[in-house]
């Protein structure tokens, strides 16, 4: 482990950030007093995702008078998962917290983190034991995600986690090197390996604004992760070509045997079965053939247009790295 028993370990506190002026201050203020108490080292890493409110200038203010904090600013919306990736790649701390930036999330966990770090663990993730302000859609679908997600991989990803998550130096750095363009960050921290472990809490309701995932952006996360980590929906067609031959020939026993086989209605039948297999076997390879076409472009991952307090450059330019700046003191 990286420097687990030193008296002063460095922790970096990754926060990705879009359009939370509402909330944002409250969350340094109360990162300024979890940190103040602490006798560790902390640097607080804001990674703006394109915020069109005013995020960045209280963030700006607040760094000011709070010199842990540090600030990447991306030229544009690239989203939550490649923010966490940025976030994680400047970070120079012993080990690296995610967590998100609305409170949701609380610093209070991160205590028994660090004992389980210490104790040897090189992964300690936050596992929900209760979910505060979130709607029963939402937990309940949430819950059948990752469960069905682990029964479809061979990867260990722990079920009720989010990235809330400590992440010993070692993990950091491979995950530094690994270059999807549609990451799925916790999936990608089981796959890593080594010794992981979870710490109960209560998830809180938010502080304020709104949640950065709707039903929209929720379904992509999935897709991602079950794309990222299984080929299994690639053979759906061919278990449900299978099941359709299986049902057709059991439709013309019993219906030969009762003497009410229809032709039309036969046919009807069994085009509208063979069209939605098509259909959704064509879509699941379309998903999988994206992911390639995507990572084919070798286009950067995400844009930093500028960043701020950073002493020096900790980040190597990279293919998939793109910075319009060099980093600013």
């Amino acid at each position: 482990m990286a420097n687990i028993h030193s008296i002063n370990p460095l922790i970096s506190i990754v926060l990705p950030v879009f359009n939370e002026e509402a909330g944002i201050q409250e969350t340094i203020d109360v990162l300024e007093r979890f940190v103040a108490a602490r006798k560790e080292r902390y640097e607080l890493i804001f990674v703006d995702d394109g915020s069109r409110d005013h995020t960045i200038e209280i963030l700006h203010a607040a760094m000011q008078k709070f010199p842990q904090i540090r600030i990447v600013e991306f030229s544009r919306n690239f989203g939550h998962q490649l923010a966490i990736t940025a976030g994680v790649r400047y970070a120079s701390g012993d080990a690296v917290v995610v967590m998100d930036a609305d409170l949701q999330d609380p610093p209070s966990v991160i205590p028994s983190m660090i004992a389980k770090w210490q104790e040897g663990f090189a992964v300690v993730y936050g596992k929900r034991r209760h979910r505060d302000g979130e709607t029963w859609f939402k937990t309940t679908t949430a819950a059948a995600f990752y469960r069905l997600l682990r029964s479809m991989t061979n990867v260990d990803i722990p079920v009720d986690t989010g990235d809330f998550r400590l992440m010993d130096r070692k993990v950091v750095d491979i995950l530094a090197q690994m270059d999807e363009p549609d990451p799925f960050v916790r999936g990608m921290v089981s796959w890593v390996g080594f010794k992981q472990t979870g710490v109960l809490y209560d998830r809180q309701e938010r502080y304020a604004g709104s949640s950065k995932y709707p039903l929209r952006k929720m379904l992509g996360l999935a897709m991602n992760g079950i794309t990222s980590f299984s080929k299994l929906p690639l053979v759906i067609g061919y278990w449900g070509a299978g099941l359709l031959g299986i049902i057709s020939v059991l439709a013309v026993l019993t219906n030969l045997f009762l003497g009410t086989m229809t032709g039309t209605t036969w046919l009807i039948a069994m085009t509208g079965f063979v069209g939605t297999l098509i259909l959704l076997s064509l879509g699941i390879l379309g998903t999988y053939v994206g992911r390639m076409f995507t990572a084919s472009r070798q286009r950067p991952l995400y844009i930093v247009a500028q960043t701020e307090g950073f002493k020096q450059a900790i980040v190597k330019p990279k293919q998939n790295d793109y910075h319009l700046v060099q980093l600013r003191n």
